[in-house]
């Protein structure tokens, strides 16, 4: 039987220009031994007894070199079934909001970025509860939603 795991978080990485929000997008590197070329979030595994908050914004740093200026845990988790180990991941995703003029250096985990409106972000994203994620991020965060102010994380 398939046990639960939580050992992997995103973060979805967005920017306000001329007051319209543009994500940002990774493309992973194509020597990544796990869907290389794939546009994603920034994303990562949890270290040992690491809580997935902490996960999440040494991710952003490691990635990116991104420090955000708000943060939020986001009403959404991504889940994915792994057959090479029988397990199904529940990914936490968290929003992070940085400055106009900041600009991520990449890991060598990733070859390129592109700041994108969300429907390009939307189009690029492959795996349907990411897309779900970006749209949640959207509404509830972006939107003004109530669960967008509650689930904010101070800085």
């Amino acid at each position: 039987m398939a046990n639960i795991v939580c050992r992997i978080v995103e973060v979805c990485v967005f920017r306000f220009v001329n007051d319209r929000p543009e994500y940002l997008m990774l493309k992973r590197s194509p020597d990544e031994k796990v869907y290389p070329n794939l546009w994603q979030f920034v994303s990562g595994s949890l270290e040992e007894g690491e809580k997935a908050v902490n996960a999440a914004l040494r991710e952003l740093k490691e990635e990116t070199g991104l420090t955000p200026k708000r943060f939020w845990v986001v009403p959404h988790a991504n889940t994915f079934y792994d057959p090479s180990y029988d397990v199904v991941n529940v990914s936490p995703l968290f929003a992070a909001q940085v400055e106009i003029g900041d600009e991520p250096g990449l890991s060598l985990e990733h070859c390129e970025y592109e700041w994108l409106s969300f429907g390009d972000a939307r189009r690029r994203l492959v795996w349907p509860g990411q897309r779900l994620g970006l749209e949640v991020v959207e509404q509830y965060i972006l939107g003004g939603e109530e669960a967008g102010v509650l689930t904010e994380i101070p800085m």
